[in-house]
């Protein structure tokens, strides 16, 4: 009389599979247990909230935060602005009570020079403005380039109002008056080149690409699936 047959026990290829992923690799736990025996949960994902990421709340208070900040930068150029831009001469002349205002060199190149102070230390502030905002936040995200631009613009039209106001007058006539007949007075601080306001943002972006793509953290590499494995040859 024989034995009756005992069944082997069921085999466990995760015990002999030499491509089993580690346990920390990505897909190697498809639930996420909260306690209780018998019961596990699946991880939450969303575009709201993302285990793998701040959340998007966290990335949009974020960038709001780059906005007010890079805006505020716009003093610096401003007052920069003002202080190192060239002057453009005026004369004023008078017939009778009539006066005439014009330049003192009329082929002389100052306010090209003056829009071009503006664009090199504009250039500047992007580059230190992306070097913050990627020091403040090294993962980057697309709210956090969005608001680094709408910063660096905001910043460049408040640094534009900010130096012609501090500059001199914008009434020539008046200045031209007070000086009197014949005496060189500077001229109104302005803006001739409005695309200049644009170089702010635009180096902010370029920069902040740079050392993204440089200095980023990078992901982390995927395990294949264990039906696409491929054995080694």
């Amino acid at each position: 009389m024989s034995a009756p047959l005992t069944p082997p026990p069921p085999h466990d290829p995760s015990a002999h599979d030499p491509w089993q992923p580690p346990s920390g690799a990505p897909g190697a736990g498809a639930h996420r247990y909260d306690g209780k025996p018998g019961h596990a949960t699946r991880p939450r994902h969303g575009w709201w909230h993302d285990e793998d990421g701040p959340g998007m709340a966290k990335e949009l208070r974020e960038a709001a935060v780059v906005v007010v900040a890079v805006a505020l930068g716009g003093v610096l150029l401003g007052v920069l602005w003002w202080w190192l831009a060239p002057r453009v001469p005026l004369v004023g002349d008078a017939s009778g009570d009539a006066w005439v205002v014009y330049l003192k060199d009329s082929e002389g190149e100052h306010s090209i020079g003056v829009d071009g102070t503006f664009t090199l230390i504009a250039l500047g502030c992007g580059a230190l403005s992306a070097l913050a905002v990627f020091l403040f936040r090294r993962r980057g995200g697309v709210p956090l380039v969005v608001g680094l631009a709408v910063g660096g613009l905001l910043g460049s039209v408040l640094a534009w109002r900010l130096g012609v106001w501090l500059g001199p007058s914008q009434d020539v006539i008046a200045q031209a008056k007070s000086v009197g007949k014949g005496v060189t007075f500077d001229a109104p601080l302005k803006l001739n080149a409005k695309g200049a306001l644009l170089a702010w943002p635009f180096s902010a972006l370029v920069f902040h690409l740079g050392l993204t793509a440089l200095f980023g953290p990078r992901d982390p590499e995927e395990w294949p699936p264990p039906g696409e494995r491929q054995p080694p040859r």
